[in-house]
């Protein structure tokens, strides 16, 4: 196969599988991991495909989002590896909420059984997640996502509204020094807007993907952080960004 040949092959599977690692790009080719590698890196400067941690993923806009299945299979360790730092931040009596995503759902299943805390979220399937564990939690109500299989809309803004929490375990779509933290949909942003309002202390909990992008929604900005874990390895105009606003960062986290 020529090498024009392979890339387009490369750029077609990124796109239809919404994401395809290194591993199994050279495989499925039978090349090395180097030339792919290579690959990857043309099309990435062509525009046609973007590199991640292991892999590419399809070019995205600002109003592209992934289904909650697709993203909940996508550098897996990486979040693990941020969820076994966030046990670190979990402390007795507390009420504490979680943002509906892949990364916060990694949080809770690692969420420190002896601890004794109370749990609300706007995610049914964190609220099972704690449920099967025997932990109480207080869900939002409101319209679900099929999307993100997120809560959202008036009777999820009203129960933030009217409750507080001591810290939010929070997710992103994307960060970006200027932008601050941004999500595709407006009904998702002003949930997210909320529980940092309601919160007097917020972790953002987001992998490398994440870092240096824009959304659509702007729901915070970078000085509304507290805490920061990732598995990224941050420099630069975001490292100085966080700096800035004086927000605890640790990064590089790795399992």
């Amino acid at each position: 196969m020529l090498p024009a040949e392979r890339k387009r092959e490369i750029r077609d599977t990124v796109t239809e599988r919404d994401g395809c690692s290194v591993s199994e790009l050279a495989e499925m080719l039978d090349v090395s991991k180097a030339t792919i590698r290579r690959d990857l890196r043309d099309l990435e400067d062509e525009g046609l495909v973007e590199r991640s941690h292991g892999g590419a993923l399809p070019v995205r806009t600002v109003a592209s989002e992934q289904s909650y299945s697709q993203r909940g299979v996508q550098n897996l360790d990486a979040k693990r590896a941020i969820a076994s730092r966030a046990r670190r931040e979990f402390h007795d009596d507390q009420v504490v909420f979680f943002d509906s995503g892949t990364t916060t759902m990694e949080v809770a299943k690692q969420a420190p059984g002896d601890v004794g805390f109370i749990a609300a979220t706007n995610s049914p399937m964190l609220a099972l997640e704690f449920a099967d564990n025997g932990r109480d939690v207080k869900l939002t109500g409101g319209t679900l996502r099929q999307q993100t299989r997120a809560l959202v809309g008036p009777t999820g803004e009203s129960f933030l509204e009217r409750t507080n929490f001591d810290q939010v375990f929070l997710g992103t779509n994307a960060v970006d020094p200027d932008a601050g933290l941004t999500t595709p949909n407006e009904a998702e942003a002003r949930m997210k807007q909320l529980m940092c309002e309601k919160s007097q202390r917020v972790v953002l909990v987001a992998d490398e993907t994440k870092f240096g992008r824009k959304s659509f929604v702007q729901f915070a900005d970078i000085e509304t952080v507290d805490l920061v874990i990732t598995d990224a390895e941050l420099d630069g105009e975001m490292r100085e960004a966080f700096d800035a606003a004086s927000v605890d960062v640790v990064d590089g986290v790795r399992e």
